[in-house]
C-alpha cells in the first residue's frame, strides 16, 4: 500500500538506523530488502532514504562530524502533528529530552528521547517529508515493538502521549498488549519473560523494528552471507515467521514473513 499523507498521531511514521558507513550499510541493506537509495545532499549529512519502487521505506544516516557517535541503532519515531506539545508531554510524562524538538529544513520537525524505562524513540512532525510511504509489502517496516522489564511504565508513558486503545494479548508467560489508533494496531509493548526472552541477552528496554521479507529462513540466511548475524534463527509465531538480527555495525532488527493460510 502506497500512503503518501502525514501519519495519524502515535503511528510508528518513520525509522531509521544510525551507522558509522553509510556505503556498508546499503551493500547490506540493499540486497536484503530489495532497497535503492537516494542520498541527501551534504547539508543533510547525506542522509540516505531507503526506497521501494521509488517510495520511501526507511532512512540511513551518520553521526554529524564533531559529535559523539551513539551505538548503531535503529530508531523508530512516532508521527506528532505538534512536536513541541508532544516532547513537553514527554517531558511531563517522566521522559528525557536527547535532542531538543528541531526543524530540519522543510523536511519537519524531530525530538529524541528517552522514556522512563530508558527505551530511545523519536518524535517526527511532517513537512515534505511525511515519513514511510510504503507498507505491507516486502522491504517495509511491518511492525514496530516497545520491549524491556517494565511494560506496566511503558503502557503509562505511551498512552500519556497519545490517544492509544490498548489490547492485552498476554497470556501464561507473556506479557503484551498491542497499542490502536481507531480500528489500527499500530504497535506493541511487552516485556521479556518466560516465553518472551531477549534474543540479544540484553534486557535493557529498546524499540524493535520489523521488516517484511517473503521468505523468512532465506533472508536470514542472505543477512549472514552479507556480513549480518542471527540472533534468534527463524520460528513459526501465530503472526508470522519472525528471525532477529544484527546488522554489520552491530544494529539489531527482526524478520516478519506472514505464513500463507492453508487453503
Amino acid at each position: 500500500m502506497i500512503h503518501e499523507e502525514p501519519w495519524p498521531d502515535g503511528t510508528p511514521g518513520w525509522a531509521d538506523v544510525m551507522v558509522p558507513d553509510r556505503h556498508a550499510a546499503r551493500e547490506f541493506y540493499g540486497p536484503l530488502l530489495g532497497w535503492e537509495f537516494d542520498e541527501g545532499s551534504p547539508e543533510t549529512g547525506y542522509y540516505t532514504t531507503a526506497t521501494l519502487d521509488g517510495h520511501a521505506a526507511a532512512g540511513i544516516g551518520t553521526p554529524m562530524p564533531g559529535t559523539e557517535p551513539a551505538p548503531p541503532a535503529w530508531t523508530t519515531y512516532l508521527a506528532t502533528s505538534d512536536v513541541e506539545v508532544a516532547a513537553a508531554r514527554a517531558t511531563a510524562a517522566g521522559g528525557t529530552l536527547l535532542m531538543p524538538p528541531l526543524t530540519v529544513m522543510g523536511f519537519g520537525s524531530m525530538a529524541v528521547l528517552a522514556d522512563p524505562t530508558g527505551a530511545v524513540v523519536g518524535l517526527w512532525q511532517a513537512g515534505s517529508h511525511t515519513g514511510v510511504d510504503v507498507v505491507g509489502v516486502p522491504g517495509s517496516v511491518v511492525w514496530s515493538e516497545h520491549m524491556g522489564t517494565d511494560s506496566t511504565t511503558a503502557r503509562a508513558f505511551y498512552t500519556s502521549l497519545f490517544d492509544y486503545q490498548v489490547v492485552d494479548m498476554s497470556g501464561p508467560g507473556f506479557d503484551y498488549v498491542s497499542l490502536q489508533l481507531g480500528d489500527r494496531e499500530v504497535a506493541g509493548i511487552g516485556q521479556y519473560g518466560e516465553s518472551m526472552p531477549s534474543p540479544t541477552g540484553d534486557l535493557r528496554p529498546s524499540w524493535s523494528t520489523y521488516f517484511g521479507v517473503l521468505d523468512c529462513d532465506a533472508s536470514a540466511a542472505l543477512a549472514t552471507s552479507l556480513g549480518g548475524t542471527v540472533l534468534s534463527a527463524p520460528e513459526d509465531t501465530p503472526y508470522g515467521r519472525i528471525a532477529v538480527l544484527r546488522g554489520r555495525f552491530g544494529e539489531t532488527f527482526a524478520l516478519l514473513a506472514e505464513i500463507p493460510s492453508a487453503s
